[in-house]
């Protein structure tokens, strides 16, 4: 618009010098002044002619603008509207030197080209605010349900690593690409679940079909045993074998009894049980052993707690923590059995001085026959702690390892108890 307003003036501006080149400075002023005439009163073009002394011949103006000069332009305010309240108006103007020293000024009124311009700046300001308040609600509103989708899978996954392998992903009725995700994963989750099962249906089954030929093994060496005309050293081997079959019964009875807590199969006796109780009893079960070994075994009971529980499990649970304290601490260390509350749930922990667990090893020992380095040169089958994991998670509670420095604290963190 600016360009074409330039463009129509310097046309003016041509045809004017042209009329003033063929007739003369009467023919320019009679131009002039019927264009000035024709206009009235409300018209946007602005003409000047000055004589060489400045003095004006004809136009609409009264005065040449007292402005500098851009390459033959010149940017000035008008005095426009009515004459009780003039206004002032952006002009903009194109001088030219005729011959004979006369001067002439051409211009325009540019305050509608002025306001056409603060129009469409306005309009793009509002439209660029506008996109940009539509982009940051919908980026919003996409957002939140993206993170909705990503919270429902982490959700899933977390309780699915709790313990809970039967969870799957919610699946939408959408079928974008969140819901070929989770169908994705849940097929991904039911082959790792079959595969599990399979594993542990394995482990199983051997220690099923293996029970029943140990235990007549057993009762055959128990009958060789009761023969006389045994030599010394074949009653020690046959001892040695007794043993042997002994601990492979308590590995294969301990291995159903963790399949039977982890498949829900076995029956339990869920009770009001208080753990200062439970506690007692173990600890009563394992003075002996610990006074051995010179050990100090501590029960300190911070609060009392009640929780519902299978008393032989959870006693079956705490005497396996108590074995391998007094197993592993060494002679004269001592052994703490706390009972205390955290944010109002119920917390069993024993704490020993031994050697402890690795950091790197401390998600692993709850593995099936896994041991330790510090741990393969003593007695042991690797279950124990196995059927701890499998007692806890039994009872909706968590168990977790950290460092007593030096030793080992196992801590075993039930539901809140409900009033």
């Amino acid at each position: 618009m600016a360009d074409q307003s330039d463009t129509a003036i310097r046309a003016e501006i041509n045809t004017l010098s042209e009329r003033y080149e063929h007739r003369g400075l009467p023919g320019l002023r009679h131009l002039i002044s019927n264009r000035v005439d024709r206009q009235q009163p409300t018209g946007t073009s602005i003409y000047l002619l000055t004589d060489p002394l400045g003095r004006v011949i004809v136009g609409n103006i009264n005065r040449w603008p007292k402005v500098p000069v851009q390459d033959g332009w010149l940017n000035f305010n008008l005095k426009a509207g009515d004459l009780d309240q003039p206004s002032l108006h952006p002009a903009r103007a194109r001088q030219f030197q005729l011959a004979g020293g006369f001067r002439l000024l051409v211009g325009q009124d540019i305050q509608e080209l002025n306001a056409a311009r603060l129009r469409v700046i306005s309009a793009l300001g509002w439209g660029v605010a506008l996109t940009l308040v539509l982009g940051l609600a919908g980026g919003f509103f996409i957002s939140r349900r993206m993170l909705t989708r990503i919270d429902i899978i982490n959700d899933t996954s977390q309780r699915i690593m709790a313990g809970d392998l039967d969870r799957r992903v919610p699946v939408g009725s959408r079928g974008d690409e969140f819901d070929q995700l989770s169908n994705n994963l849940n097929h991904m989750l039911d082959q790792i679940q079959e595969l599990l099962e399979s594993i542990r249906q394995v482990s199983d089954n051997i220690a099923h079909d293996l029970k029943t030929p140990l235990s007549r093994l057993r009762q055959r060496l128990e009958s060789l045993g009761d023969s006389d005309g045994l030599k010394s050293a074949q009653a020690r081997a046959l001892e040695q074998a007794i043993d042997e079959a002994d601990r492979l019964l308590d590995m294969f009875n301990a291995l159903l009894r963790i399949a039977r807590i982890e498949s829900e199969s076995i029956s339990t006796n869920m009770q009001p049980l208080a753990l200062s109780q439970l506690a007692t009893d173990v600890v009563e079960l394992y003075e002996p052993l610990a006074e051995e070994k010179y050990q100090k075994l501590k029960l300190l009971v911070d609060a009392q707690s009640i929780v519902q529980a299978d008393r032989d499990m959870l006693f079956q649970a705490l005497a396996n923590l108590l074995d391998n304290a007094v197993k592993y601490t060494p002679v004269g260390g001592i052994i703490e059995i706390t009972i205390s509350h955290h944010r109002d749930q119920p917390v069993l922990s024993v704490c020993d001085n031994g050697p402890g667990i690795a950091k790197a090893d401390q998600d692993k020992v709850f593995r099936r026959f896994y041991r330790g380095d510090a741990s393969r040169s003593s007695a042991g089958n690797g279950l124990g702690l196995s059927l701890v994991s499998a007692v806890t998670r039994h009872h909706g509670a968590q168990v977790s390892l950290a460092g007593n420095d030096p030793g080992l604290c196992v801590k075993l963190v039930f539901p809140k108890t409900q009033n």
